[in-house]
């Protein structure tokens, strides 16, 4: 599956905070934009792992059409 990562800079923390829209919850940071993407892929995998041991429906991802 291919989810949409939202990476946005936090000014105040001085950090980018990356989330997964279909993911409730599914947050992780990181210094610089790549810290903040190789982390969010290691939280969606360990999300997706729980929801699947915990009987979750795990959520498609969004379409989106431009």
């Amino acid at each position: 599956m291919q989810y949409s990562v939202v990476i946005q800079y936090d000014a105040v923390d001085e950090i980018y905070v990356a989330s997964i829209p279909e993911l409730q919850g599914c947050m992780a940071h990181g210094e610089t934009r790549e810290e903040a993407m190789q982390e969010i892929l290691i939280a969606m995998k360990l999300q997706i792992e729980v929801m699947l041991d915990k009987g979750i429906p795990i959520p498609e991802p969004l379409m989106y059409v431009s």
